[in-house]
């Protein structure tokens, strides 16, 4: 199950690094960063809690002494994580705000040491250096001189929340399904989100523009759906850091998203680093696999 656990999240990590297709379109077309993270959350706890009531209803309940997990995973997952990190690509580079995000493997680490007691190996390490290395080269180094402060603040914060979802995540999964996990915190951070925008214009631009509302399906499908579950049934047999350095997995689908659609130049140094970041992945699965 290793393997196939991996392969689950790096299947997320890939879907996540298309997020630039389905959200161009939409901030073209006057959507903000706020309605984007609202109603791709929408989106996903409506698709999620239709297929549960339709599947397993019993699957849906839950221990009151549990409600905290979900809370904190709507509120800072679901909710706050993904309106900073679009608030960070608003605010900074694209590139800028993918490094950002991915000093979240480091934070995950750390916190899987205090919270699970897992040992930081040198095997680990190393994999996350190259797989840094390889993030860097794929999207770009950057100067921080010329970027917003507080689009800096945002993009850490939001990879700070990546990293503690991750760990919340972890905590639920040995009680529930990564179903009843992704309901949960996509219906708490439609609550939250919703109301702080305005969803009527989104509906309006939706259903008077096929384009978009193709858009905003398939961000809610492909962006939140997809990914969550693979992500959370992956991590129900991988270690938290190891999970992490897997999902470095996303700049390289973002940079082939954007060598395919957006007819962006793949240069020999973001090859070079999207080779190292598979090379991470080989580094990581040397030597005693665990589990």
């Amino acid at each position: 199950m290793t393997m196939i656990s991996q392969l689950l999240i790096a299947t997320a990590a890939t879907c996540w690094g298309l997020t630039g297709v389905f959200t161009r379109q939409l901030y073209a077309a006057g959507l903000s960063y706020f309605e984007i993270a609202a109603v791709r959350a929408a989106i996903a706890a409506v698709c999620l809690l239709v297929f549960l009531l339709l599947t397993n209803r019993k699957s849906l309940r839950f221990r009151i002494k549990d409600i905290w997990l979900f809370l904190l995973m709507g509120v800072f997952g679901g909710a706050m994580m993904s309106t900073l990190y679009f608030y960070t690509i608003e605010m900074i580079t694209l590139s800028a705000a993918s490094i950002l995000l991915y000093t979240a493997p480091y934070m995950v680490m750390a916190m899987s040491a205090f919270v699970f007691k897992e040992k930081i190996t040198p095997q680990k390490l190393a994999a996350l250096f190259v797989a840094f290395t390889g993030c860097l080269m794929t999207v770009g180094f950057i100067d921080s001189s010329g970027l917003s402060k507080i689009g800096i603040a945002a993009g850490i914060m939001s990879a700070f929340l990546y990293a503690l979802n991750t760990i919340l995540a972890k905590l639920a999964l040995r009680t529930y399904s990564p179903f009843v996990i992704s309901t949960y915190a996509f219906t708490i951070a439609s609550f939250i989100l919703i109301p702080l925008c305005d969803f009527g214009r989104v509906i309006t631009l939706a259903f008077g523009d096929v384009i978009i509302l193709k858009n905003i399906l398939l961000l809610g499908f492909f962006i939140a759906v997809l990914p969550a579950i693979c992500y959370y049934k992956g991590l129900e047999k991988t270690e938290p850091s190891r999970a992490s350095i897997i999902s470095f997995v996303e700049p390289l689908s973002a940079a082939a998203a954007g060598f395919v659609v957006f007819e962006e130049i793949l240069s020999p140094v973001k090859i070079l680093g999207m080779v190292l970041i598979l090379v991470s992945l080989v580094i990581l699965n040397l030597h005693g696999r665990k589990r």
